[in-house]
């Protein structure tokens, strides 16, 4: 089963790494990682993986690259 998640990341953050959910039901990503040479998108990636309890390769982003509102799928 392939679950859909809607985030914005906050890279850069001194918060981070840390995912909170917000009203309405998507997720805020805080990753320390710059958002440089997709390093943001691929610390986002991990911490999903991380929260979700799955491998890394369960998660891909699949809309959002270059934004900081992003679309990741999630393999169960």
């Amino acid at each position: 089963m392939t679950t859909v998640v809607r985030a914005t990341i906050k890279p850069g953050s001194k918060k981070g790494p840390l995912v909170e959910t917000l009203a309405d039901g998507s997720l805020q990503l805080y990753v320390r990682a710059p958002a440089v040479e997709g390093k943001a998108n691929k610390a986002a990636c991990e911490l999903l993986a991380e929260h979700y309890g799955v491998p890394k390769s369960a998660v891909t982003l699949t809309a959002g690259a270059t934004s900081r509102f992003k679309r990741f799928e999630i393999d169960d």
